[in-house]
C-alpha cells in the first residue's frame, strides 16, 4: 500500500475499529486508540514531505488501479506542491482536535472519536484524489462524519444546523456532478482530472462547468453570499467539529477553485474573475465589520473565517504568483490560528458554558498561561507579522496591488477591521478587573489543554518566522498552473 493510501485508510480503519468496540467500551480506552490512531496518521504523512521532490510540477506519490472498469473510474491518487500540505494539515488538526475532545465529550465517545478519524482519511482522499469520480465520493462523503458530528454532540439547535448544513453543501455538489459527467463523456470517457485540463472546451460549455463547480467550491469556501450557513453551524458544533471545519472543510472548496475550475475553464475564469474578486472583497469588508457586531465569540470567529477566506479567492482569481501562491499560504495558516481560536473559545466553554462575551472579563486574572495563548493567536488572526496570519495576507496584498492598486487598498481594510474585531473580543473577554462571579473560581489551563494550545502555538509561530518551507513546495506547482490557465482552451 503506498503512503497516500495509507494516510487515507489508516485513520478511517482505526475509525471503524472505534465503532466495532461498541458505546460500552471504556471511555479511557477508546481515546487512547483514537489519539494512537490519530499520531500514526499524522507519522505516516511525514515522509510525503520527506521525500517530496521540489522543481517539478509533475504529482508524486501516484498510485492507480481499476476501481469500475466498466466506465473507466480508477482509484487514482497523488498529490503536488498545492495539495501536499493540505494532507500534512489535515492529520495534524487531527491529532490536535482528539486532544481537544479528550474529557470534554462524555457520551458516545468512541462514536464521536470515530467520525473524526473517519471524517480525517476522508479530507486527505478529497486532496489526492486524481480521478473526477473518486474526488466526488470523497467529497461528498466527507458530510457524513461532520453531520453527525453536529447532530448528534452539537448544542440546542444542532438539527436545524445540521441540516442546514447538509442541505447547503448537498445542493451544490449535484450540480458539480452534472459537470463531472459532462466532461467524462467530452474527453471520451474518462474521470482523469489531469486529462480535463487539456481538453478543448467552447465558451458557453466552460462557463456553465465553471458555474456548475462554483455552486459546489463557493458554498464550501463558504464565499459571500451563500455564507449564511456557517455562524449556525459553528454556534451549534461542538469545539471539535468548529475546529476541522474551520481548519479543514473550507479549504476543500478553494482546493477545488485550484484543481477544476482554474485549469479546466480557464477562459470562463479570466472572464468571471471580476465577480469573484468582488465577492471576495465583499467578504474581505463587509462581513468584517458584521464579526464586529457579534456577541457570540464562535459566530464572531466564523464571520473572521468568511472574510479570512475572502482573501483566499481573491488571491486565485487575481491570476499572479504572488496572489495565489499568498493564497494557498493563507489557507494553511487559516487552518492553525482558526483551529486555534475555536479551541480556546471551547477552553472557556468548558469551564463557564456561555460563548458570550458579556459572560467573561478579567480572565488574565484566573487564567494567565490560557490569556497568553489566546493573545498569541488573536495576533495572528490580526495578522500581526511574525505569525502565520500575517504571511498570506501580505502575500495577496503585495500581489493585489501589482495588479490594481485600488484592490489592494481595498484589501488591506481588512487588516484593520480584523485588528478591530479580534483585540475588542480579546478585551472584553480577557482583560480588565474579573467583572464576572464565574470568572472568579476559573483555574488555568492543564497539561492537556496546555499541549494542544502548544502545537497550535508553535505551528503559527513557525510558519510566520520561516514561511520559507510552505512556500518553497508549492512555487512549480503555482507557476504551472497560471501557465495553463494563461492558454485559452477554446475550440
Amino acid at each position: 500500500m503506498g503512503l497516500l493510501s495509507l494516510a487515507i485508510w489508516m485513520p478511517i480503519f482505526f475509525g471503524v475499529g472505534l465503532l466495532a468496540l461498541g458505546r460500552e467500551s471504556q471511555a479511557r480506552t477508546v481515546r487512547w486508540i483514537a489519539l494512537i490512531g490519530a499520531i500514526a496518521s499524522f507519522l505516516v504523512t511525514l515522509p510525503l514531505y520527506d521525500g517530496f521532490q521540489l522543481g517539478t510540477s509533475a504529482m508524486q506519490f501516484v498510485e492507480k488501479s481499476s476501481w469500475i472498469p466498466r466506465f473507466n473510474m480508477n482509484y487514482h491518487l497523488g498529490v503536488d506542491g498545492i495539495s501536499l500540505w493540505f494532507v500534512l494539515l489535515t492529520a495534524f488538526i487531527n491529532v490536535v482536535v482528539i486532544i481537544a475532545s479528550w474529557e470534554s465529550i462524555t457520551t458516545r465517545v468512541n462514536q464521536y472519536m470515530a467520525s473524526f478519524l473517519i471524517l480525517s482519511g476522508l479530507m486527505i482522499g478529497v486532496f489526492a484524489a486524481l480521478d473526477g469520480m473518486l474526488f466526488y465520493v470523497f467529497f461528498e462523503a466527507t458530510l457524513i462524519p461532520m453531520y453527525l458530528i453536529i447532530g448528534i454532540w452539537g448544542g440546542p439547535n444542532k438539527i436545524y444546523a445540521a441540516f442546514k448544513f447538509f442541505l447547503y453543501t448537498l445542493l451544490g455538489s449535484l450540480l458539480m456532478l452534472v459537470a463531472l459527467i459532462f466532461l467524462y463523456n467530452k474527453s471520451g470517457g474518462s474521470f482523469d482530472i489531469l486529462a480535463w485540463h487539456k481538453l478543448p472546451l467552447s465558451a458557453t460549455a466552460q462557463t456553465l462547468l465553471f458555474f456548475s463547480f462554483f455552486a459546489a467550491f463557493a458554498v464550501k469556501v463558504p464565499m459571500w453570499p451563500v455564507h449564511t450557513w456557517l455562524p449556525d453551524v459553528h454556534v451549534e458544533a461542538p469545539t471539535g467539529g468548529s475546529a476541522v471545519l474551520a481548519a479543514i472543510m473550507l479549504k476543500l472548496g478553494a482546493y477545488g477553485f485550484l484543481r477544476f475550475s482554474m485549469p479546466i475553464t480557464p477562459d470562463a475564469s479570466h472572464e468571471w474573475a471580476g465577480l469573484i474578486i468582488a465577492f471576495s472583497l465583499i467578504a474581505v469588508i463587509y462581513v468584517g465589520l458584521v464579526a464586529l457586531v457579534q456577541r457570540d465569540m464562535k459566530k464572531l470567529v466564523a464571520y473572521s473565517s468568511v472574510a479570512h477566506m475572502g482573501f483566499v479567492t481573491l488571491g486565485f482569481f487575481l491570476f499572479n504568483d504572488l496572489t495565489v501562491s499568498g493564497g494557498i499560504v493563507q489557507m494553511i495558516a487559516h487552518g492553525f490560528v482558526s483551529a486555534a481560536m475555536f479551541l480556546c473559545i471551547g477552553v472557556l466553554y468548558d469551564r463557564v458554558h456561555s460563548r458570550e462575551i458579556a459572560s467573561y472579563g478579567g480572565v488574565v486574572n484566573t487564567m494567565p498561561k490560557f490569556a497568553a495563548f489566546a493573545l498569541l493567536f488573536a495576533m495572528a488572526n490580526c495578522g500581526l507579522p511574525a505569525t502565520a496570519g500575517f504571511v498570506g495576507e501580505w502575500m495577496v496584498i503585495l500581489g493585489a496591488v501589482k495588479s490594481n492598486f485600488w484592490i489592494g487598498a481595498a484589501a488591506a481594510t481588512a487588516l484593520i477591521s480584523g485588528a478591530a474585531y479580534t483585540l475588542w473580543m480579546y478585551k472584553r473577554v480577557y482583560l480588565g478587573p474579573v467583572t464576572n462571579e464565574n470568572v472568579k473560581g476559573m483555574l488555568d489551563i492543564n497539561n492537556r489543554e496546555f499541549l494542544m494550545l502548544a502545537l497550535l502555538a508553535i505551528a503559527t509561530l513557525y510558519m510566520g518566522i520561516y514561511p520559507k518551507p510552505f512556500t518553497d513546495v508549492m512555487n512549480t506547482s503555482v507557476a504551472d498552473l497560471l501557465k495553463h490557465v494563461a492558454l485559452s482552451k477554446l475550440n
